[in-house]
């Protein structure tokens, strides 16, 4: 068998392994294997000489080992797929790796690569396969930054090959957010959240409270002890029950309102973004793939507040009934604005993004609802037409934002776009569901579906314009 039949092989047996590692995590997300699989070409030493220049198999081995390292953690901290490929043949290629041989998927990166320069002698240059398979994990957003500068340092020629790989082990070292400010974010968002679809003071505070015992729950039980699957439904379940608790102690005057505020911080924005911004860039496999992990994470979520509300009424003779109500309260465009702006900003804080950006985070979702409500309320637009005039918008002010304050635009989209994500769609569908009112379950369930097809429009719209009408500087897009 030859070298390429070689390699290829080894590419082939490594994704179906990542797709055994992935099915495996899912039931048994604390264990997972590891493959890698290393091809080096001999090289003789008489052979590397000031006229007969080729890169040496250590040489090779660490270039691309570095490149993968940076790929690994752009992958599992959110980044979509086109930005790691591009990074990883950024600094491949500024070192003399050949850089068009990343193959990357939603949770595994394939590696293959040749020196860039040949002996003259006709000697084989090195060659290099690797497969390895990225676990899911927490989202820290800081961490693109980071590698995202890093490339660039590195094209640029301001560090060395050791100097990147110490900073990539301080980048994959980096602490997360403490848990106690992960904590205050979740408070903070539904709080937020549960304003901007409707709640009133006594509702928000009520959400607040849900939304701080909820994430103390995900860090200390599901995000730890349990799958994928069943945590996000145990996450939704706890954070119903909760809600339900607090409105029958008479602690908020709608149920609705409290619960939808309180599931925000459960909403998959990550894969839902990062799979629309991936089908834009026709990487249908990995956009599908991770559409389909949002999709997954919305009926974890819509089961868990079924279970709360059949529980309840299973205690109380009967589902409870409640209907769509907007308190007078914060109905006014600043006070939704605001609420908006307080939500995404913790939602920043959620995703790990630094601390400087909260506030520009902040306001581009305040920005996108505010022109929402100003469509709807004002020219008598319809939600799916308001959506995607607003999500449109939050995707072109966030690529605006990512030249001045040096971040992927990535990092401002997925917080911005929170405000017009079909959160209380889900609720009300759930709701009818469960308390076999199907009409109204379905109309519910199909406003949602085109809202949410409305902010997949938006953004590819928007991802559709040029570079150069934001910066003739492509490095922090």
């Amino acid at each position: 068998m030859d070298k390429f039949a070689y390699e290829t092989t080894i590419v082939l047996f490594g994704r179906f392994i990542c797709t055994i590692q992935d099915s495996f995590r899912i039931l048994q997300p604390k264990k997972y294997f590891h493959f890698t699989h290393t091809i080096m070409g001999q090289i003789s030493d008489t052979n590397i000489n000031d006229n007969n220049e080729v890169a040496t198999q250590a040489d090779l081995a660490e270039v691309l080992e570095v490149a993968a390292k940076a790929g690994h953690i752009l992958l599992e901290n959110g980044a979509e797929i086109s930005r790691v490929e591009d990074i990883m043949g950024r600094i491949s290629s500024h070192f003399g790796v050949d850089s068009g041989n990343f193959f990357v998927l939603s949770n595994g990166i394939f590696t293959t690569g040749r020196a860039n320069k040949i002996t003259k002698s006709g000697a084989q240059a090195s060659t290099y396969a690797n497969v390895e398979f990225i676990p899911l994990r927490a989202i820290q957003l800081s961490k693109v930054v980071a590698v995202n500068r890093l490339s660039y340092d590195i094209s640029n020629g301001r560090i060395n090959l050791a100097e990147a790989r110490e900073r990539l082990e301080r980048i994959s070292s980096a602490a997360p957010k403490p848990a106690w400010e992960q904590i205050l974010g979740s408070g903070l968002g539904a709080g937020g959240f549960c304003a901007v679809f409707g709640g009133g003071w006594m509702d928000c505070l009520a959400a607040l409270v849900v939304g701080l015992l909820l994430y103390a729950f995900v860090l200390g039980v599901s995000g730890r002890y349990l799958s994928k699957i069943v945590g996000g439904t145990c996450n939704a379940l706890v954070a119903t029950l909760l809600c339900v608790l607090c409105w029958r102690m008479g602690f908020g005057d709608s149920l609705a309102n409290i619960i939808i505020g309180a599931i925000m911080p459960l909403i998959p924005g990550v894969p839902f973004v990062n799979g629309v911004r991936d089908l834009a860039n026709s990487d249908y496999l990995a956009g599908f793939t991770r559409l389909t992990d949002a999709m997954l994470g919305f009926f974890c979520i819509a089961v868990g507040v079924s279970l709360g509300f059949i529980l309840d009424g299973t205690l109380h003779g009967g589902v409870v009934s409640i209907s769509m109500t907007v308190s007078p309260q914060t109905a006014s465009v600043f006070l939704q604005a605001l609420a908006a702006f307080i939500g995404t900003a913790a939602f920043a804080l959620l995703f790990g993004i630094d601390r400087e950006h909260y506030v520009p985070a902040g306001v581009i979702g305040a920005i996108g609802w505010a022109l929402y409500l100003v469509l709807v309320r004002q020219c008598g637009a319809t939600p799916v037409t308001a959506t995607l005039a607003s999500s449109t918008l939050v995707c072109i002010v966030s690529r605006m934002a990512a030249i001045p304050f040096r971040i992927p635009a990535q990092g401002f989209l997925l917080c911005g776009i929170f405000p017009l994500v079909p959160g209380a769609g889900i609720f009300w569908f759930t709701y009818y569901l469960t308390d076999s009112q199907f009409d109204l379950s379905m109309q519910s369930g199909w406003m949602a579906s085109k809202v949410a097809i409305a902010i997949v429009l938006g953004i590819i719209l928007a991802m559709e314009l040029p570079q150069r009408l934001f910066s003739h500087n492509h490095r922090t897009h």
